[in-house]
């Protein structure tokens, strides 16, 4: 029961979290197309998405204890975390799309970016999903851990 109500609470820090970043990256990217107004934009659909941000910190154990070597390098655990966390959010993001795609509700489109794969996700977003996981991970973060 305590595993559960803390998924669920670890749940809402990423969702919320994810709004927040969300929000802050759609409103620099007004200032790029000189809108001074600095507006950003999120979708009520988003907030489950991120909110599975917070699986990645188990899965990240769970990888480190799979390949069970001797403890890792500060720097070493966080380009294996970051990297597989990326990697986590590119195929969310993804399979997400998609599923909201078939339905009409997408709140995103990148068909239009040099680096779109199919509209869904974008590769030049790579290290702030690199970053994002990382941060997600120490938001859930157990105290003391």
């Amino acid at each position: 029961m305590k595993r559960l109500q803390s998924l669920i609470i670890n749940f809402c820090k990423c969702g919320i979290t994810g709004w927040c970043l969300e929000v802050v990256f759609t409103s620099a990217e007004s200032v790029m197309a000189r809108d001074w107004r600095l507006i950003g934009r999120t979708s009520l659909l988003m907030f489950p998405i991120y909110g599975m941000g917070a699986l990645l910190a188990p899965i990240g154990r769970m990888v480190d204890a799979w390949i069970g070597q001797a403890p890792l390098k500060p720097g070493d655990r966080l380009v294996r975390h970051g990297m597989l966390y990326m990697v986590l959010i590119f195929t969310a993001e993804y399979l997400s799309g998609m599923w909201l795609r078939a339905r009409g509700i997408c709140p995103w489109d990148y068909s239009g970016s040099h680096s779109g794969i199919n509209g869904l996700i974008r590769l030049d977003f790579a290290p702030l999903w690199f970053a994002t996981g990382l941060l997600f991970e120490q938001i859930t973060k157990k105290k003391g851990r």
